[in-house]
């Protein structure tokens, strides 16, 4: 498998790509960027052990980029206090400069995603103002980190209870994505805009929101995108009673899926948190967590 290949499936057109023999791979860089495939379509427990072993690796650039992996890992199983512990690890672990790379994967990118990471995490612990402050230290010099930037803006405002003020980086990030033809992030960058026009409800934008997440939701189902399918359904849910029973449907099977898929602590944590609609497992009823406060980072 060629990296070329892998980027395409990491970064690109080909999302559900079938990368498990790049894990055996000696480079640390192509085993990184199997992990971040793994990880998007929803192989947790086989991320997690090579992103665990590559923490330590002498490439800090990679080193720091697999612990913020890890920690969105976690943080999109509703363990955002095991996640800051591994972001904050992973800004510490990035080198002062570097070559750069398209994707993000140099020193700039590493610093990104464990500051988006940690304001992610400040706001799984409604410290909104920690969360905003932490967002304002960012710098992006990549595609990759201008969309990261936008979902992490937009779920700060819709935690704040200014949808409104959400639409706009959220557009911002669909837009990037698309114009990359990186279909994961475009894909979630759907999902993340399809919530926030949704939850502020004007009538033209519940239209536009629903059909971006129904059309997001399917295009998740055929690439095999686990963690996108049950927040997708959810919204759906809430958002478009016609589709309502289906989706509730899809959003089980998706979270056992993700849950099956999870290492043994990681499971537990889930089923423990009150941001994981695990309910779900156990009624098939819509649960009180609300896969609109805090689902959406990667």
């Amino acid at each position: 498998m060629t990296e070329d290949e892998l980027l395409r499936a990491a970064f690109g057109d080909s999302p559900d790509l079938d990368v498990w023999p790049a894990l055996a791979a000696p480079s640390a860089r192509t085993r990184w960027l199997a992990a971040v495939v793994l990880g998007g379509q929803g192989h947790y427990a086989a991320a997690a052990t090579v992103l665990d072993a590559l923490r330590h690796d002498p490439d800090q650039v990679i080193a720091s980029l697999s612990l913020s992996t890890r920690a969105s890992h976690h943080r999109q199983l509703g363990a955002h206090h095991l996640a800051r512990a591994l972001d904050g690890a992973a800004l510490a672990r990035v080198p002062s400069a570097g070559e750069s790379d398209p994707d993000g994967i140099d020193a700039s990118g590493a610093r990104t995603d464990a500051l988006l990471g940690l304001a992610a995490d400040s706001l799984g612990a409604q410290r909104l103002n920690e969360a905003r402050g932490l967002l304002a230290r960012v710098e992006t010099r990549s595609w990759r980190s201008e969309a990261r930037r936008g979902w992490v803006s937009a779920e700060i405002e819709l935690a704040d209870g200014r949808a409104d003020a959400a639409v706009a980086p959220a557009e911002a990030a669909y837009g990037v994505a698309t114009s990359r033809k990186a279909l994961r992030h475009e894909l979630k960058s759907a999902l993340v805009l399809g919530t926030s026009l949704v939850v502020w409800g004007t009538p033209d934008g519940l239209h536009r929101g629903v059909e971006l997440v129904e059309c997001e939701l399917n295009h998740s189902a055929e690439k095999g995108l686990q963690p996108l399918i049950w927040p997708s359904a959810l919204v759906l849910a809430g958002h478009a009673p016609t589709v309502g029973a289906s989706a509730i449907d899809r959003a089980t099977e998706a979270l056992s899926c993700v849950l099956r898929r999870a290492d043994p602590v990681s499971r537990q944590v889930a089923l423990d948190s009150p941001w994981v609609p695990t309910g779900l497992l156990r009624s098939g009823e819509p649960p009180n967590a609300d896969p609109q406060a805090n689902f959406l980072t990667d």
